[in-house]
């Protein structure tokens, strides 16, 4: 029993110590550009010798992987989880928005990794992260899809609909700070009350 017992805290301890060399990898890579930092640089800054980072990652091409895992699952997650609910297809966008806005402020240097490097990524790890994102791609637009079957929404192109909430939330990054005068979840209640409403004054339609 001891010696299970001290197995399953290794196994946490070896978990933990990825976790966190990841996040100061997210981070690095994006104050100083993927390209320009090294596992030398990395290993530095998690306080560890080189050939022990080794020992927790192949190269940076596999911690690459790990931060779009770490972005993308929960997203997926909180999504499915909200699918097993009584949501109405309005509010599942909105929640989704909400989602992405706070990983923003969350996982700060997991973004720009995110939405800027995945042609990084060798072809194995490329090819399953691209098929995460299409999965949770096909969640919005079966909700949008949804609202239109259901009435909640208009009769509009699916397809460039999902989109368009993609490109307003996940641009967001390039001006979005922490220490701002509005919260995640504040701009993604805008950004939708912009969606569902338009910016036309009411009766210039």
């Amino acid at each position: 029993m001891a010696h299970s017992t001290a197995r399953v805290r290794r196994v946490r301890s070896a978990s933990t110590r990825r976790a966190e060399i990841v996040r100061l990898a997210a981070e690095l890579f994006d104050q100083e550009g993927y390209h320009q930092t090294s596992m030398e640089t990395l290993a530095a800054r998690a306080g560890v010798a080189k050939p022990t980072l080794y020992h927790y990652f192949s190269g940076k091409e596999a911690i690459l992987r790990e931060i779009h895992r770490d972005f993308i699952e929960p997203l997926i997650a909180r999504h499915e989880m909200r699918l097993t609910t009584s949501m109405r297809p309005r509010q599942l966008l909105l929640e989704a928005m909400g989602d992405v806005l706070e990983l923003m402020d969350t996982h700060r240097g997991h973004v720009r990794v995110f939405f800027e490097h995945h042609r990084e990524l060798p072809p194995a790890a490329h090819a399953e992260v691209q098929a995460r994102r299409d999965a949770y791609e096909t969640h919005i637009e079966a909700v949008i899809e949804r609202g239109v079957r259901e009435g909640e929404f208009r009769a509009i192109d699916v397809r460039l609909t999902t989109l368009s909430i993609f490109g307003m939330c996940n641009w967001a990054y390039q001006w979005f700070q922490s220490e701002g005068s509005m919260r995640p979840r504040e701009i993604a209640y805008l950004m939708w009350d912009i969606v569902e409403r338009g910016i036309g004054a009411p009766g210039t339609v």
